[in-house]
């Protein structure tokens, strides 16, 4: 098994305790209506036995720290700057 399975919406309807139970063994399960993916039902997950309460997804999605942004020689602009120039583009103060 690699951790990933389809179900058809009306079997999820049917057998809701059979499915949660594969989600909370570990695996991802993706909802199906007439064969077209509708979403996933992922497992929270584990770290060092401890549940985590976060769901598990195949994809980093913690903060990777401070950008290092290239200085191009452009100007140095301020806020009020950034704002007017954002206005003059159709941006609208909220």
């Amino acid at each position: 098994m690699d951790g990933r399975s389809e179900v058809p919406l009306r079997e999820l309807n049917q057998q809701t305790s059979r499915v949660m139970a594969r989600v909370a063994a570990g695996e991802t399960v993706t909802i199906t209506k007439d064969g077209v993916p509708i979403g996933d039902i992922v497992p929270h997950g584990v770290r060092d036995g401890i549940r985590t309460g976060r769901p598990v997804y195949a994809f980093r999605t913690d903060p990777m720290g401070l950008l290092d942004i290239p200085d191009l020689g452009g100007p140095v602009l301020g806020d009020d700057e950034i704002g007017e120039t954002l206005r003059g583009m159709g941006a609208v103060d909220g």
